[in-house]
């Protein structure tokens, strides 16, 4: 077993406990009850994840504020025009203006009231974790956004991913497993970003200094040479390497 191996399964049990939630946009699905009400609150928490934490976190906590808990009626009910008028060209949060959040949670309520919930859309036109990022971002593009879900998968699609590491990995005090029924762990691709590019980097696990969903695919691979059934783990492994190099 080489050094960076014995590492990243080291610090991927050490990192992936409770404790992780304290600071993590994840922790705001674990607020809220119901699967519905998970999966929404999840859904927005991980698009939203862009940025420094101190400054998304209490964006996300204004919206679950608004909603009470009950996220998924709020979506599709249209409570959110209480709060994101459309045509309304104020900041909510960097490049997302008010109008832009009115046109990313319209086109939410439509899925939803066509499928009944994320998790519905997704068992109908996905096999696995790379077709659900896909899938995901087809809906979007047909409806017009850009900004906060990618148009395609040519990107890492770092944020799509991590909703999806959420919905599907399960016995994890972090990640619920809602869709771990239908899409099987083992096909997830790690939410990659400039951090973990350089974590990876240090580590000699990657070349790359791009985040490409290219990149974010081979890195999953070597993951899963590391953790054969449940590459990402190395995720947290990564996380728990990047606070230890920042330390010493």
């Amino acid at each position: 077993m080489s050094k960076s191996t014995e590492h990243l399964r080291r610090y991927a049990e050490k990192y992936e406990t409770a404790d992780f939630l304290k600071e993590d946009p994840s922790r705001f699905m674990h607020l809220v009850k119901g699967i519905k009400n998970q999966e929404a609150m999840a859904f927005i928490a991980s698009s939203l994840s862009y940025g420094k934490r101190e400054q998304f976190n209490p964006k996300i906590q204004m919206i679950l504020d608004w909603t009470d808990g009950e996220v998924d009626e709020w979506i599709r009910t249209g409570q959110y025009e209480d709060h994101f008028k459309k045509g309304d060209m104020g900041c909510f949060y960097r490049l997302f203006n008010n109008d832009t959040m009115h046109r990313f949670l319209h086109a939410y309520q439509q899925l939803l009231l066509t499928y009944g919930s994320l998790g519905d859309y997704v068992r109908l036109h996905a096999t696995d974790g790379y077709t659900a990022i896909a899938a995901i971002s087809r809906h979007f593009n047909n409806h017009g956004i850009s900004t906060i879900i990618p148009q395609n998968t040519q990107s890492a699609c770092k944020r799509i991913c991590l909703f999806l590491r959420w919905m599907v990995r399960n016995n994890s005090p972090v990640d619920i497993g809602l869709w771990a029924g239908f899409i099987d762990r083992r096909t997830l691709i790690i939410p990659l970003d400039t951090h973990v590019l350089r974590q990876s980097a240090r580590l000699g696990l990657l070349k790359s200094k791009t985040a490409t969903m290219g990149t974010a695919r081979r890195l999953t691979a070597t993951l899963a040479d590391i953790f054969p059934d449940d590459p990402l783990k190395g995720d947290f492994a990564l996380f728990g390497y990047g606070i230890n190099q920042e330390i010493t």
